[in-house]
């Protein structure tokens, strides 16, 4: 099979190296794609907000599918002019993709089938908004209704901050993403992200991992993209996954196709596991970043093989397998992240570092000059570790961390801390 891989993060370099490994695989594209990518697929120059543009290489090279990493082309309705052309593509399609595009959307359907998440109202206008906030209290969450590249969610800790977080929103602050808004109650309880493949009726779990949002250790600091994570999450028992499959995602696919608009791809469930058991805090509808790395990780299937059946509906002939080894991924950023960084500087030992045993270094925000990698973004390197139990994985994490030459770069030092302290070494 001819795939073209469309993303340029760490999340598409391990969907690439995982892509490689399928005896399926005879061409692997990628747009745009990263140094890191390029070690397992050949780049192209393909606009891949230009729609037609990405159609006509399809077709041109017979790519048999599409993967699309990000969300938004998926929200921009890549895969729905894909499947026009009649070129596989995975991913859900415009209406579906709602569900991480629109946060009032999916707070609509929870409403409407039961399906168990935080108390929440809409706004567009900031009047009522604050009218509620000073109604609810603090602590309170004030969201973004649409993509905000991870920016949209303040969780105020006092009314101020929630207060000023409105006016943050509705005076253009995160662009069309904040024109609405959702605020929702205060959940306790540790969070978790849940993965399902559907194939826009059946659903196969797809694993569970834990990311660390905030900048600095102790959890201190300002909300970022996630600085690292691990699987599988310790505190996701069989018991609770059961609930949120049954209360959460099945329920949400089976409304999806009521609605007309049948959910094809990776369903991502960020869940509050709270005292009265799993709620759903919001979805994303395509693989997270940087849990997808330590989920590829561990995968033991082909996943070509996986993302087909999702595509062509046939889920109930696959297992997922996985590895019983855990992993964790430390996430390198640029120094100022996740404010304003530089770009243009030197990264060297990667190899020194990859050569550590059960460890693989995935590429996100890099570029390639004169032979010399060099970091290009915020979040530039995902230091991915896999061993017998979280201690050894997380050791042989930092130790790889450590044998890279990048000065402009920092991490967190505590990945892994909520494992390590439930006691679960495996």
């Amino acid at each position: 099979m001819k795939v073209l891989l469309i993303g340029s993060g760490g999340r598409e370099h391990a969907l690439a190296w995982k892509l490689a490994q399928s005896p399926r695989l005879t061409r692997l594209y990628a747009a745009p794609g990263n140094p890191g990518v390029a070690q397992h697929a050949e780049l192209v120059s393909v606009d891949v907000t230009d729609h037609e543009a990405v159609i006509r290489f399809c077709l041109d090279k017979e790519v048999d599918l599409v993967v699309v990493g990000p969300e938004v082309p998926l929200v921009a309705g890549l895969v729905d002019d894909l499947e026009a052309a009649r070129i596989p593509a995975f991913g859900p399609r415009k209406a579906a993709a709602q569900l991480e595009g629109s946060k009032a959307y999916t707070k609509e359907l929870c409403a409407t089938y039961d399906i168990p998440t935080a108390r929440h109202r809409s706004f567009v206008e900031p009047a009522g908004a604050k009218h509620y906030i000073r109604q609810q209290g603090a602590p309170i969450v004030v969201k973004a209704d649409g993509l905000a590249a991870g920016k949209g969610v303040v969780v105020a800790m006092t009314l101020e901050e929630a207060l000023a977080a409105v006016d943050m929103m509705f005076e253009g602050g995160l662009g069309a993403a904040g024109e609405s808004i959702v605020i929702e109650e205060f959940m306790t309880g540790e969070e978790v992200s849940y993965f399902c493949l559907v194939d826009g009726d059946k659903v196969l779990p797809f694993g569970s991992a834990q990311d660390h949002k905030r900048a600095f250790d102790g959890d201190e600091g300002p909300n970022t993209g996630g600085m690292g994570a691990y699987s599988p999450a310790p505190i996701f028992t069989p018991e609770l996954e059961k609930r949120a499959l049954d209360e959460i995602v099945r329920p949400t696919a089976k409304a999806m196709k009521t609605l007309g608009n049948p959910f094809r791809g990776i369903l991502y469930a960020g869940l509050m596991m709270t005292p009265e058991g799993p709620k759903l805090v919001e979805y994303n509808v395509r693989f997270g970043d940087p849990e997808c790395q330590v989920l590829m990780t561990r995968l033991k299937g082909d996943l070509l093989e996986i993302l087909s059946a999702a595509v062509n509906g046939s889920l109930n002939r696959i297992k997922a397998e996985w590895a019983s080894e855990p992993a964790i991924t430390v996430v390198m950023a640029t120094k100022g992240y996740p404010g304003d960084v530089s770009k243009g500087s030197e990264i060297q030992d990667l190899d020194k570092a990859g050569s550590v045993d059960g460890v693989t270094v995935f590429q996100a925000g890099t570029r390639e000059k004169n032979g010399v990698l060099q970091a290009a973004g915020g979040r530039v390197l995902n230091v991915t570790a896999t061993g017998p139990d979280f201690i050894t994985a997380r050791e042989r994490a930092y130790e790889a961390v450590d044998l890279i030459d990048w000065p402009e770069g920092f991490c967190r030092r505590d990945i892994g801390w909520r494992a390590l302290k439930s006691g679960t070494q495996g």
